[in-house]
């Protein structure tokens, strides 16, 4: 008789409900019966928790995130925008301010759509999808302390909890746990080497205020504001308004070394003036504020190479800002995070997650959506002061200037802002950008020429008067 013993199915357990861990754990269900281990007890809805504090700061969903988000759990883009949030078309819903000073127009022929909610609202829906998979649970209040088994393979993770501590076992360990990573060191203790790290700090410190939507603004689809900092100044300052759900809006305003905003609330509409465009001082000048200022500093870019250690174990994956954080300016976190996943999905459905040697093609699955947005931001941020011990190079240099004059074209080209925008997106990838529809209309140059302010309508001015 044929044999009926029934095959188990692997066993998974995710470091961190981030939305890194929330993205894996959709990922995996698929293949294992998926566990996220939590220190934080979760909020039951749109609520802040404590191990997010950047939550607090306007978020932006990339379109090239928007994709990987409905691959993963399908529909999910449209249950956030059930729930309040909003696909904004770039540029027609837009009003940005480039950082070589130049106001894009409000072009709207192309494709792309950016997810705009409070983040608050984003892990709930995220949450509510992932944990009512029959195949992922929740243990919550719980600490991860660190890995089980050796330099070949890891077998498990030590935890504590309110009742002691214990030692749960599973066939793949995935550290979702963000930039305070342990990796690093629990590895080490493995006895596998050092991973090669790369930290670029342009020194930025953001600060957030949430206002009531002025006027008409919450009912009239408020374009969201967004007036970038210029790496070649010194300091550089930005900000962005973010309309949100329940009539808010998000202000973020941010600043590199010696420019930094302060928690002060009577000092945070004046920062907002002092921009290079005074357009957010503007709009916020009359608006009522909920609450306080939220500043956040710590927001260099880092990244852990360990797709490229020597030796890397079984079992074991490191993945979203566990790998690689950014500055949150460029918005591409949680867009990494979702392609990641995919990628790592992708895998799994022809190499067994318990196969000899799948440990390293898992983490160099998940690190193939880095480099994007790794060199987008470094490439910016390595032109601040003390950003990084080693300046830009020539290549950089003139790959820089390349990009400014590739942005400068957009801002007036409706077909060269397309290229750009699936370049920005992490769509497509960089070689984007030398197309012939970036090349042609930056050689024989746009016909429009660049606007001399900020592309708010009247009515939209009108709207936003208290």
């Amino acid at each position: 008789m044929p044999d009926r013993t029934p095959t188990r199915r692997p066993t998974a357990l995710v470091i961190g409900a981030s939305a890194a861990g929330l993205f894996t754990a959709a990922a995996l269900a698929g293949s294992a019966d998926v566990t996220i281990v939590e220190r934080d007890v979760l909020p039951a809805g749109a609520a802040p928790r404590r191990g997010v504090p950047q939550a607090r700061h306007a978020h932006l969903v990339w379109s090239g995130g928007v994709l990987a988000f409905d691959a993963l759990l399908p529909g999910v883009v449209d249950d956030v925008v059930a729930r309040g949030g909003r696909l904004v078309r770039i540029m027609g819903d837009m009003v940005s301010r480039a950082p070589n000073e130049v106001w894009f127009r409000r072009f709207l022929a192309t494709h792309h759509r950016n997810l705009a909610s409070s983040r608050d609202l984003l892990d709930a829906v995220l949450r509510d999808r992932v944990l009512a998979h029959p195949r992922t649970a929740l243990r919550q209040g719980t600490t991860a302390l660190g890995l089980e088994g050796d330099a070949r393979r890891v077998t498990g993770l030590r935890v504590r909890d309110a009742t002691g501590e214990r030692t749960l076992t599973a066939d793949l360990v995935v550290d979702a746990s963000g930039r305070g990573s342990r990796t690093p060191h629990w590895l080490r203790s493995l006895g596998l080497p050092r991973v090669t790290e790369r930290r670029v700090d342009a020194g930025i410190t953001y600060a957030t205020r949430v206002y009531r939507a002025p006027g008409t603004t919450a009912a009239a689809g408020f374009p969201l504001v967004n007036v970038q900092a210029n790496p070649s100044e010194a300091p550089g300052r930005g900000g962005i308004v973010l309309p949100v759900e329940g009539g808010r809006w998000i202000v973020t305003l941010a600043g590199t070394r010696g420019g930094e905003p302060t928690s002060d609330p009577r000092a945070f509409v004046e920062f907002a003036r002092r921009l290079a465009d005074p357009v957010i001082g503007a709009l916020i000048e009359n608006a009522d504020a909920v609450g306080g200022v939220t500043v956040t500093r710590g927001t260099a870019n880092q990244r852990r190479h360990y797709e490229k250690m020597r030796r890397w174990p079984d079992g074991f994956l490191a993945i979203g800002d566990a790998v690689a954080g950014y500055n949150p300016v460029y918005g591409h976190g949680l867009t990494v995070a979702a392609q990641s996943a995919v990628a790592v999905r992708g895998l799994l459905r022809t190499t067994g997650m318990t196969a000899p040697g799948s440990g390293r093609l898992l983490q160099r699955a998940a690190a193939r959506p880095v480099s994007a947005a790794w060199n987008l931001a470094v490439g910016q941020d390595a032109f601040y002061p003390g950003a990084t011990d080693t300046p830009p190079s020539l290549p950089q240099r003139l790959l820089a200037r390349y990009v400014d004059r590739a942005v400068a074209t957009g801002a007036r080209s409706p077909r060269a802002l397309g290229a750009l925008l699936d370049v920005m997106s992490l769509e497509k990838p960089a070689t984007r950008l030398f197309a012939p529809d970036m090349l042609l209309p930056m050689l024989l140059g746009p016909k429009k020429k660049h606007l001399s302010g900020p592309p708010l309508t009247e009515a939209e001015w009108e709207a936003a008067r208290p």
